[in-house]
């Protein structure tokens, strides 16, 4: 949560943080600029960077790297399908075997990020 740490709150923050959580889509940090930009329209893309460089370093959103940054506020386990038509991100919440007890051979697994590549269905028609 947002504000488990001791740092200010700031009304910028607050508000990015709670649209990358309302969105379903992977938005670039430019996307959420020009989102947040609406509310707070003497906002820089610097500090856009700022805020989003710091939540993920908080671990309250994601980083998706496909060539540009994306940004997810949905921290949950999950993995996600990148289209190398569109370069649209899905959501992939179906769980792979060897995660279903978060134990390998090499260790319990904590967390993971597993990127699939391939055509959506809608390029793909």
């Amino acid at each position: 949560m947002i504000t488990k740490n001791k740092e200010r709150l700031t009304n910028q923050k607050k508000i990015i943080f709670d649209y990358l959580k309302s969105v379903k889509i992977h938005p670039s940090a430019e996307t959420v600029y020009s989102a947040v930009k609406k509310k707070l329209p003497r906002i820089s893309l610097g500090t856009v960077y700022r805020i989003l460089k710091n939540l993920k370093e908080k671990k309250e959103i994601n980083e998706i790297l496909s060539g540009v940054s994306c940004y997810d506020g949905d921290i949950s386990p999950h993995a996600h399908f990148i289209c190398e038509d569109c370069q649209k991100i899905f959501d992939v919440f179906e769980k792979c075997h060897f995660l279903k007890y978060r134990r390998t051979k090499i260790g319990k697994i904590k967390k993971y990020q597993i990127y699939f590549y391939g055509i959506c269905t809608k390029c793909s028609k």
